[in-house]
């Protein structure tokens, strides 16, 4: 459990760094793409980055906003991937 917790650290510094964001503005909650932190081009740079760093495969039918929508669906995504 305690590798989830970082991991979500290191998906929100990520986040954080591509999209110039506050890291201490992004929640778990916060929704990426409506307030604007995010938009198609960091959500490719952000499947390079999970599929680098957790060995994550997209699938194009991975591809629904529900799934990167904030920092706990991204964590979801990333568990129901690897489990």
């Amino acid at each position: 459990m305690e590798t989830m917790v970082l991991n979500k650290e290191e998906i929100k510094a990520f986040i954080a760094e591509t999209s110039f964001t506050d890291p201490k503005e992004i929640k778990d909650d916060t929704m990426l793409f409506e307030e604007g932190i995010f938009d198609s081009m960091g959500l490719l740079n952000l499947l390079s980055f999970l599929e680098e760093n957790y060995g994550v495969q997209t699938d194009d039918t991975d591809l629904v906003e529900e799934n990167f929508q904030n920092l706990k669906a991204i964590e979801d995504y990333v568990a129901r991937k690897k489990g």
